[in-house]
């Protein structure tokens, strides 16, 4: 048997879990009552936010006793389904749809394709997908986990709930992601439905058919009775994808109204002021969506470099700096599209968040090789997490802030961006 975390070692404080609206949310267990354990407090936020709510169950979970015999097995699958609707019922969720997969208890890892494919079905169209932490030390929450992650659209929001971590884990494990930890806090409602909807779970309170000692003894439970509950984020492993922008492009002539919102026009203008010379040679602007801040760039230099991977932004900005003969717009994708050099100013402007860790490397590295003496990197980006994007506002930056060849002339940090301008030194 493994040895237990008490729960009273469990005194690590995480941040806060971030609002923000969901229309659809698909929650995924890999047994009956997971979701009750780890997730009932969001849930219950969600359901009460008028977000709809489905809840699929992989799994029966028949084999909670592993000597039990076949019939044992059949019938504590259907009273584990009974337990579920009646915990549903006792948090006020009774309204949220319900889907049985039906799938092995215990062997879920040999059925993560034919998982995978079910949950891609369910998760069209949805932006939030709650799924158990695909690192889990309980093998079926980890393929369900890892299942959920595949089958999610690039548009959804993928948060993950622990189970066994609390029980099985060292609070200060070296290898847990905990910088992706946020907490939910949960009202005294909230608990009470919680602990009313666990209740209903009997046969995994009480012993087992054979003597066997309780799936959820109190140990276990102390750790699902806390004022919050703590999810991971699971961001994307990759690089946002092209495509998913071309679409965006396609959909609308300004997906982000830079030229409208208030948010975009007041990001530019501390950026342009924020800029110490009043004029570069060279500037390189990856990344260039609309042009809307290329056209105003090209007033601030003598050669301007702009460049996206989506033809319709390439068209958008040869279209907005029309006139400007400093400004050459090409297609292309960061980090190949960074030049040699030397070049006297490299702007990010909401970029560095969509690329993964080897792609963001070398795009810094690349970046900072172009730049030549005193040459300065201005980086602005979005301070929470789009749900394309591998890392947030926060973490694109201390990539820069971080690089022992850049300083810090310029920083700004309000509620919506960040803002940096480093000298190469």
């Amino acid at each position: 048997m493994k040895p237990f975390v008490p729960e009273s070692e469990w005194t690590r404080e995480f941040e806060p879990w971030p609002e923000e609206d969901f229309r659809r949310a698909l929650v995924v267990a890999a047994h009956p009552d997971d979701e009750t354990l780890g997730a009932s407090g969001l849930v219950q936020h969600l359901h009460a936010a008028g977000t709809e709510v489905t809840l699929v169950v992989a799994t029966d979970g028949e084999a909670a006793f592993p000597d039990a015999d076949a019939d044992e097995r059949a019938q504590l699958g259907r009273t584990r389904r009974e337990e579920l609707v009646r915990s549903l019922e006792a948090q006020g969720l009774s309204g949220a749809e319900l889907v049985w997969l039906g799938l092995p208890d215990s062997g879920l890892a040999e059925h993560v394709p034919e998982l995978t494919d079910a949950l891609r079905e369910l998760a069209a169209g949805r932006d939030l997908l709650l799924l158990p932490w695909p690192e889990d030390p309980h093998p079926d929450h980890q393929a369900a986990g890892r299942a959920a992650v595949a089958a999610a659209p690039v548009t959804a929001h993928r948060w993950a709930y622990p189970i066994w971590l609390w029980h099985w884990v060292r609070p200060d494990a070296a290898d847990v992601p905990w910088n992706l930890a946020r907490s939910l806090s949960l009202s005294p409602a909230q608990r009470a439905a919680k602990a009313a909807g666990l209740r209903e779970f009997v046969s995994q309170l009480k012993s087992g058919p054979r003597g066997e000692g309780p799936i959820l003894p109190p140990e276990v439970l102390a750790h699902f009775d806390r004022p919050h509950e703590t999810f991971f984020r699971v961001p994307p492993a990759r690089s946002a994808p092209v495509g998913r922008f071309a679409e965006l492009y396609a959909g609308s002539p300004d997906p982000w109204q830079v030229a409208t919102s208030w948010y975009e026009r007041r990001k530019r203008a501390l950026l342009l002021a924020a800029l110490p010379r009043e004029h570069y040679g060279t500037v390189v602007e990856p990344g260039c969506g609309t042009g809307a801040l290329t056209r105003e760039l090209a007033g601030r230099c003598d050669r301007l470099l702009a460049s996206d991977p989506v033809t319709d932004a390439v068209e958008r900005t040869l279209l907005a700096t029309a006139g400007s003969s400093s400004v050459s717009v090409h297609r292309g994708a960061a980090p190949e599209v960074l030049p040699g050099g030397p070049v006297d100013l490299v702007v990010f402007s909401e970029l560095l968040y969509y690329l993964d860790d080897a792609d963001l490397a070398r795009t810094v590295e690349r970046a900072v090789e172009a730049l030549g003496p005193g040459g300065e990197i201005v980086a602005v980006h979005w301070r929470h997490w789009a749900p394309e994007a591998p890392r947030d506002g926060r973490e694109a930056h201390r990539h820069l802030l971080d690089h022992p060849r850049l300083g810090v002339v310029v920083e700004h940090r309000d509620e919506e961006f960040l803002l940096h301008v480093l000298r190469r030194r």
